[in-house]
């Protein structure tokens, strides 16, 4: 027994079988004595549906992993490299297979007995973009273990404005004068500033996504503790409910047994008392003097 064999066990798991078979895994590592085993299986954390469904995806279609992940660093190296055609013809490769790849986990998740809304579907696509997008999340993803849906960073790594490839003109551009080189500084100053605005606001969005995922993963967790407490009080709100049971059938037959136990002494005491008139009558009967 090992970390990783349980950890692809219980993801490969349906969402609703998750907690019972953590907590089995977790008394099977303390009664053989490995307690730090047991609490990373303790960490491991139920998963979404949407990150259920995400993980069937990788699990029941191995061949499409690979796919998914090539055109993400092509994607990626495209963007890196300017190059406008490529982007295009990826790009649309991008949003064709992500579509398809959607709707086929759609498709694997009802066979599997959990049909899923629009709402879900689109938190596996916003997982399959974000797959596209950075390498830390198609590693996660084609690891078959999410215990949340991804969210795909702002974009593809930023370009600079005035970075991108220009339509190239027809005839060389005249030398500007020195009034319009300065105004050239300024518009690439200007551009500066507005690439370090557009990356702080980046930085602060994903702060705040992250504050949010981990708010929400909090919520999941604290919903799993009390879905988990109400199943306990159900249990034991039936067993309550036999055990009145039980008591009431008891004392009814108490009290049957006691009825039973009077009668019982009731015709005890008349038989003796016909037992002792018969013997008085027998002993009269024997005198002589009769």
């Amino acid at each position: 027994m090992d970390y990783d064999s349980v950890a692809d066990e219980l993801y490969a798991l349906r969402p609703e079988e998750f907690t019972a078979a953590r907590a089995s895994a977790m008394a099977t590592a303390r009664t053989a004595g490995d307690r730090e085993l047991a609490e990373r299986i303790r960490t491991l954390r139920k998963p979404s549906l949407a990150a259920w469904v995400s993980n069937l995806l990788v699990r029941s279609s191995p061949g499409e992993v690979e796919p998914l992940l090539r055109l993400g660093e092509g994607l990626r190296q495209a963007h890196q490299d300017l190059d406008g055609a490529q982007l295009r013809e990826l790009s649309r490769r991008q949003h064709a297979l992500v579509r398809a790849l959607s709707l086929q986990a759609r498709q694997l998740a009802k066979e599997a007995g959990h049909p899923i809304g629009e709402s879900v579907q689109r938190e596996v696509e916003n997982t399959l973009h974000a797959v596209l997008a950075d390498p830390e999340a198609a590693r996660a993803w084609a690891g078959g273990r999410l215990a949340k849906p991804l969210s795909a960073a702002v974009g593809f790594p930023a370009v600079a404005e005035d970075a991108r490839p220009q339509r190239p003109a027809s005839a060389p551009a005249p030398t500007p004068s020195r009034p319009g080189g300065k105004e050239s500084e300024q518009q690439r100053r200007r551009l500066d500033r507005a690439r370090k605005d557009a990356e702080a606001a980046e930085r602060a969005l994903r702060e705040l996504q992250g504050e949010a995922e981990a708010a929400g993963q909090a919520a999941a967790e604290a919903k799993e503790q009390v879905d988990d407490l109400q199943q306990r009080v159900e249990e034991l709100t039936g067993e309550l409910e036999r055990a009145r049971n039980e008591h009431q059938q008891a004392r009814f037959a108490e009290r049957a047994a006691r009825e039973r136990a009077r009668t019982a002494d009731r015709r005890a005491r008349e038989a003796g008392r016909k037992a002792a008139t018969a013997a008085a009558q027998l002993e009269r009967l024997s005198s002589p003097d009769a």
